[in-house]
C-alpha cells in the first residue's frame, strides 16, 4: 500500500458519521531503552490498554489490555523494569495488524471518539500504522486528555497522568505504565474534566 493510500485510509474518518455513544481512551506501552535502540531495532507497540467511557454519563466501562507481539525489537530490562512487560509475556500476544483489527471489529474506532494522554500515542499509532501498510484504525476525532486537563484547570503547562489524578484527589489504580490500568485512570481523568465525576 502506498503512502498516499495509507493516508487516505487515516482521513477517511472524516467522510463518515460519529458515534458518539462511547469514547474509547487507549493507552499503548511501547518497547524501549535506557539509551538509543540497539542497532536494528526500533520502538514498537507491545500493549494496548483499552478503556471505553459513555458518552452520556462519564461512567467507565471496560477494561481491556491487548499484548502485542514485537516483530522488530526485543524487550530490554530496562522497558520490563518500567511496564512490568517481558519477553515472554509479549511473544502471546497478538500481531499488531490483529490488534488493529479488534479496535475496528469490536470497538468500530473508526467510526468513534477516542482519546489518549498526551499525543504520543496516536503519533505511534500513525508511524507504525505506515511502517506497516497497516490501515489506521482510528477517526481523526481524537482528544489530547493532557492538553484539555491543563485547559480546563488553567495550568501554565501540562502535568503528566500521576500528577493530574493527584490535583483530582483521586488514586491511581492498577500498575502506572500498564496499558490496561493507564487506560483505566486516563479515562477517569477525562471524566473529571467532561462530566465533574470523580
Amino acid at each position: 500500500m502506498g503512502k498516499n493510500t495509507q493516508l487516505r485510509h487515516i482521513n477517511y474518518g472524516l467522510f463518515v458519521a460519529r458515534l458518539l455513544d462511547q469514547i474509547i481512551v487507549v493507552d499503548i506501552e511501547c518497547t524501549c531503552w535506557e539509551g538509543k535502540p540497539p542497532p536494528g531495532q526500533e520502538s514498537e507497540i507491545i500493549e494496548v490498554g483499552l478503556c471505553t467511557l459513555a458518552a452520556a454519563s462519564g461512567v467507565r466501562l471496560e477494561r481491556r489490555s491487548l499484548l502485542v507481539r514485537p516483530t522488530r525489537s526485543t524487550v530490554s530490562p530496562f522497558c520490563t523494569q518500567l511496564t512490568t512487560l517481558t519477553q515472554a509475556m509479549v511473544e502471546t500476544g497478538v500481531s499488531f495488524s490483529r490488534v488493529c483489527a479488534i479496535l475496528q471489529d469490536e470497538y468500530r474506532s473508526s467510526e468513534r471518539v477516542w482519546a489518549t494522554f498526551g499525543d504520543y500515542d496516536r503519533q505511534q499509532f500513525q508511524r507504525q500504522c505506515l511502517a506497516s501498510g497497516i490501515v489506521y484504525p482510528f477517526s481523526p476525532s481524537h482528544i489530547n486528555i493532557k492538553t484539555l486537563f491543563g485547559l480546563a484547570h488553567r495550568l501554565r503547562h501540562e502535568i503528566g497522568m500521576p500528577q493530574a489524578l493527584e490535583m483530582l484527589g483521586l488514586p491511581l489504580e492498577g500498575t502506572h505504565h500498564r496499558g490496561g490500568d493507564d487506560a483505566w485512570n486516563a479515562a477517569r481523568v477525562l471524566a473529571a474534566v467532561l462530566w465533574k465525576r470523580g
